[in-house]
């Protein structure tokens, strides 16, 4: 069991398939940071300095909590039970961020593939082929006595 999933490792799949996860969660910080410090900032500014992240609804607050219960973070630390809707917005634009930015890496892999496999056109022989220079070798060996 263990010489096969030693095979198993070892197969070029399975590696590629680890690197494409590393790198689609350092992809996926990135496109958290876009949307949190890029996009939802400048989507607040056009609608009056909205801050989507702290839009909830409280359900309760637990006992003997003291602070603000208009304080999205305090109340989340806390354990307050509430809705985090504004975290859900972002949490929907981050992912068609990321949908569309791998909609158009796809786009663009198949892209390059389809030039990849044209083919390219046959080129026509210049001079004589080779059976046309196995002729000209027979005729002339039968011209010899």
């Amino acid at each position: 069991m263990l010489t096969e999933f030693k095979a198993f490792i070892a197969k070029g799949n399975v590696i590629d398939l680890a690197v494409a996860v590393i790198i689609a969660g350092a992809f996926g910080k990135i496109v958290t940071s876009l949307t949190e410090d890029v996009i939802m900032p400048f989507v607040g500014f056009i609608f009056g300095g909205v801050d989507f992240s702290s839009y909830f609804i409280l359900l309760s607050t637990p006992e003997g909590y003291t602070g603000s219960t208009a304080d999205y973070a305090a109340l989340k630390e806390a354990g307050a039970a509430m809705i985090g809707y504004g975290s859900f917005i972002t949490a929907i634009i981050n992912f068609l961020i990321l949908a569309f930015i791998i909609f158009l890496l796809v786009r663009y892999a198949k892209k390059v593939m389809a030039e990849f496999e044209k083919t390219p056109p046959e080129e026509k022989p210049t001079g004589p082929t080779e059976l046309d220079l196995l002729k000209e070798i027979r005729d002339e060996l039968k011209k010899r006595p």
